[in-house]
């Protein structure tokens, strides 16, 4: 059989890989031979992915909580895919930066966008059901949001506003005791840890101050400063660091501000939130005023900071 030059030069060079690695060339084509063709369904795990929604109660509208908040985790992943590209980059240049950047805006762009599903998707008597069943599971307890913030940022930006210039030089094992989210899952009137906190701090708190530790020059605050010293920062990184900081600061907590404000608030008391976080405090940005890169904001920006995505995310 007389194969084209095409064909030729690829099982040249699969020789040349196979003899390279001490291996027959021969038995792997036989492989190829007798091996199933590939499916969809095979590929991406569709059964298993499919069969991971188990709701506690009979709720309907609780496949609907478990499946977006499945959603969200993934998206999270994509962003911590890319999160590991730009900190692992041996020559990290200003283009492949952004586009890494606009990568991880998209993605946090689409979960903010699709929010109407948790805010408008769900009956409301369902939801204040359901909800007593997954106590004290809470959305708070998402390990790979901390994760992109800790890739973020400087980890003191991540302390408690009044704890800030006390810890602005401490190890950073001392900074992760004051946590700006740890606040948002502790009893106002104790001020003890919920078991919520306790949960997510006993999983995670090694993993987060490892990665605070590996990241304290690789983290994107750290290496955006590196590249604007050696004058190679760029107007579209600059672009893409602030748009991130409005996704992740502003409009992310801000959606979920939105969804507790129609599920929770009850006058004349609010409802608790699973794990009995006090969304209140915690979830406003300015409250809060976490910002990932002070330097590319003014002053009456950082003022500001949320006011105006409030009043148009909580406007009628």
């Amino acid at each position: 059989m007389h194969f084209p030059p095409e064909i030729e030069d690829r099982l040249a060079r699969l020789q040349e890989k196979y003899e390279a690695m001490g291996q027959d060339m021969t038995s792997y084509l036989d492989g190829l031979l007798y091996a199933e063709f590939l499916t969809y369904w095979e590929y991406i795990h569709l059964d298993t992915l499919l069969s991971l929604q188990t709701p506690k109660t009979p709720f309907p509208d609780e496949e609907i909580f478990i499946m977006y908040h499945q959603i969200t985790e993934l998206y999270f992943k994509l962003a911590l895919h890319e999160c590991r590209q730009i900190t692992a980059a041996e020559l990290l240049t200003a283009e492949f930066f952004a586009a890494r950047l606009k990568r991880v805006n998209n993605y946090f762009e689409a979960l903010t966008q699709s929010f109407g599903i948790m805010v408008d998707g769900m009956e409301k008597d369902q939801f204040l059901k359901f909800r007593m069943s997954l106590l004290p599971a809470s959305g708070f307890q998402s390990g790979q949001y901390r994760m992109i913030e800790i890739y973020a940022t400087d980890f003191i930006n991540l302390v408690a506003r009044d704890k800030h210039d006390e810890l602005i030089n401490a190890p950073i094992e001392d900074q992760f005791e004051y946590l700006y989210w740890k606040f948002g899952a502790t009893e106002l009137s104790t001020g003890k840890k919920t078991l919520t906190l306790k949960q997510f701090e006993k999983k995670y708190s090694k993993s987060f101050i490892e990665l605070g530790k590996a990241n304290l020059s690789h983290n994107f605050n750290a290496l955006y400063h590196q590249l604007e010293k050696n004058n190679q920062a760029t107007t579209e990184l600059d672009h893409e660091l602030r748009q991130l900081d409005i996704n992740v600061n502003v409009n992310w907590p801000l959606v979920h501000y939105k969804s507790a404000v129609r599920y929770l608030n009850r006058e004349p008391d609010e409802i608790k939130a699973t794990g009995g976080t006090n969304w209140q405090k915690y979830l406003p940005p300015r409250f809060q005023k976490r910002i990932f890169y002070p330097t590319l904001w003014s002053d009456e920006e950082i003022q500001n900071w949320g006011k105006a995505w409030v009043e148009k995310v909580l406007r009628p």
